[in-house]
């Protein structure tokens, strides 16, 4: 799906013993001879010493969206694997390429170890597979397959070539009412607790929504009849980071203030949702603290740099992390200040290193889910 180009001019190991003000010097001297070819893309999730790099701070179909508008050469992407294959797909898209005389603009991911354990929870071959084993039970012309934006392109590319579409946490409710407008059932995948939350709100019942497990032998782990009265097929997949959100640890905050208000993410079990004031995407969570009030008191469930970000940010509220465990999002912090210096200057030297380029055929039909969802929202 994605080609790994390292024809490094510079190895990683010569940056690992460097220290941060050395990084962060060879990083802006890096950046002031690129100049304009350059834009980094900074995830919400990341470390705050790399964010301070970022061009554009977002999160990841924001970042592509907006990249996809600039003109550049490069784009370094401070995220993850499926971040920047979507950034790869929506900046030579087919009417951009032509614009620059089939220049392809090309996207680094600075560490490709950087991956999204919800995204490797569902892989092509087990989706073709469930599809295929949906068509012995049920009208497989009767469902549409919703993937959300964390995923490989190989599944947005499946989604394209199966009439579905691309949604993100926050807008997964117009994409369901999309979906049902045009068929009977979804297939939601790779997040099982996005789907349920969303499907929750707009009146589908538990008993509506079996999960299929590609590990299970047989019907996914449910049963014929389930699949036969499902609305919403759930994939068993999750966030590792979201999954850790308990209801004892909403519980425990409201026995202690009496005030405060939980705030999560739709990535949180259904347990966690359903008894939080709030529920919203990275860019409601961000929009809400903002405009609230000085004094204002949360318990935010989501990734701990971001968490960490906002109360530094914002002194004049009081802001805790909703779990006791300090969970954040491992893979997206691999990507360091070492990494991003390294990428960088084999940039400048012409030897462009873990380049993130998307099979053609993939690409096409990825973005065909994602313009769907472009036109709805």
């Amino acid at each position: 799906m994605s080609t790994n180009v390292s024809l490094s001019q510079y190895s990683f190991n010569d940056y690992r013993s460097l220290d941060n003000e050395t990084l962060n010097g060879r990083i802006r001297l890096a950046k002031e001879t690129l100049g304009s070819k350059l834009l980094i893309l900074g995830h919400h999730y990341q470390q705050d010493e790399v964010i301070e790099h970022a061009d554009l701070r977002g999160d990841s179909l924001e970042l592509s969206r907006m990249a996809a508008e600039r003109d550049c050469e490069f784009i370094v992407f401070c995220g993850v694997h499926f971040m920047a294959e979507t950034a790869d797909i929506v900046s030579n898209r087919p009417e951009r390429l032509r614009e620059r005389d089939n220049q392809r603009v090309t996207v680094v991911l600075p560490d490709m170890a950087a991956g999204c354990s919800m995204a490797d929870m569902a892989a092509i071959d087990q989706v073709e597979n469930a599809w295929a084993d949906l068509g012995d039970v049920i009208d497989t012309s009767e469902i549409t397959p919703v993937t959300y934006i964390n995923s490989a392109a190989s599944l947005k590319a499946f989604c394209g070539r199966h009439g579905g579409i691309v949604c993100t946490s926050s807008n997964a409710p117009k994409i369901l009412e999309w979906a049902f407008a045009k068929s009977k059932r979804v297939l939601f995948f790779p997040d099982q607790h996005l789907g349920r939350n969303t499907a929750l709100k707009m009146g589908i019942t538990n008993e509506q929504m079996p999960v299929w497990d590609p590990y299970a032998d047989e019907f996914g782990g449910t049963s014929a009849e389930a699949l036969k009265n499902s609305r919403v097929i759930l994939w068993k997949g999750h966030c590792s980071v979201h999954q850790m959100f308990r209801p004892e640890h909403v519980a425990a905050f409201r026995a202690n203030h009496s005030d405060i208000q939980i705030l999560v993410h739709p990535e949180c079990p259904q347990d966690v949702n359903d008894i939080a004031d709030l529920s919203g995407s990275t860019g409601y969570i961000i929009r809400t603290v903002k405009a609230a009030k000085p004094g204002t008191k949360w318990a935010i469930g989501t990734e701990l740099h971001l968490v960490n970000r906002l109360k530094k940010e914002h002194p004049e509220q009081e802001i805790h992390f909703l779990s006791p465990v300090l969970c954040m999002c491992s893979t997206m912090y691999r990507i360091d200040l070492a990494h991003l210096c390294w990428s960088l200057e084999n940039l400048v030297a012409g030897t462009p290193v873990n380049v993130i380029e998307v099979n053609a055929e993939i690409a096409k039909h990825s973005l065909e889910a994602l313009e769907r969802m472009l036109e709805i929202t």
